[in-house]
């Protein structure tokens, strides 16, 4: 597992030589209503493990949260279970709406 920050995840994604990763949103539905990444797959924590299947081992996976905790258990979940391109947003939505998304909701 390897650790993004907001702004590495925002280069990332707008790099279009490099193929986007899978952004899955651990956070609760509500949590995900208020604010969350373009594109981003909502998946909360406490549904990984019956839903692992619909994920694609081989995809890069970057796994969010409101300030990276969250994320970090699920991504050393995802590593236990075979998965290998895995990265976890530091800070969370929380850092991504400071440092490159002023105009996201905060909570």
């Amino acid at each position: 597992m390897q650790h993004l920050s907001a702004l590495e995840l925002a280069d990332w994604l707008a790099d279009s030589a490099r193929p986007n990763p899978v952004l899955l949103d651990v956070r609760e539905a509500w949590e995900f209503e208020t604010c969350h990444l373009d594109g981003a797959q909502l998946m909360p924590m406490h549904t990984i493990p019956a839903r692992i299947d619909d994920l694609d081992e081989d995809a890069a996976i970057v796994c969010i949260c409101h300030h990276g905790a969250r994320s970090l258990q699920v991504a050393a979940f995802l590593e236990r279970h075979g998965f290998g391109k895995l990265y976890n947003l530091t800070g969370g939505v929380h850092a991504w709406a400071q440092q490159v998304d002023s105009t996201m909701a905060q909570y």
